[in-house]
């Protein structure tokens, strides 16, 4: 597949917004390294209350022996046992100073992955279930959970399907007409 060009001038950037989709489906063939450090870069670009950027990134590939019980963390194990690579986002505690802005942070950070796999043809879905057991996720990864603390996995990979999704009419989510 060809990679996608977002050029901000004529709706690139809305169009890559409106068509991201979870995939949940992958077809095992590796994600280059260069893919995965686009995406890690855009993550590193969100915007963070005083610009503490308080993310931290973990990567785990497909052969990494912590894989099979990062798998056994969440309920969609299926998912994280066939993509190529989990993309962990942490919250560095010292860093932190503000908790709510400090999440919305994370969540910019993992949207602006989100996006950036998407531009590369790539598939991922958001494993934000996996956050139930952060003792146990941070224990199989070797990460200070008393430093870090857990905010979601990417799953990233090559899509074997096509996402779908239904969205409600912006109209349905108003709180009032303006």
């Amino acid at each position: 597949m060809a990679e996608k060009t977002v050029d901000m001038n004529d709706g690139g950037l809305l169009e890559l917004i409106s068509t991201r989709r979870s995939i949940r489906k992958y077809t095992g063939e590796a994600v280059p390294r260069e893919k995965i450090l686009r995406m890690l870069e855009a993550g590193r670009c969100a915007p963070s209350g005083k610009n503490n950027q308080p993310f931290r990134f973990l990567c785990v590939g497909a052969d990494d022996p912590r894989m099979e019980k990062l798998a056994e963390c969440t309920h969609y194990s299926r998912i994280v046992k066939s993509c190529s690579v989990m993309l962990g986002v942490f919250l560095d505690r010292a860093s932190k100073y503000s908790e709510m802005k400090d999440y919305q942070a994370a969540g910019a950070c993992l949207q602006n992955m989100w996006l950036a796999a998407h531009a590369q043809d790539l598939g991922a879905v958001w494993l934000g279930e996996i956050v139930n057991r952060p003792e146990d996720v941070c224990s199989v990864l070797g990460v200070d959970d008393s430093k870090y603390e857990l905010m979601a996995f990417l799953a990233v990979g090559q899509p074997a399907e096509a996402g779908k999704c239904v969205r409600k009419p912006l109209e349905e989510l108003m709180l009032e007409d303006f």
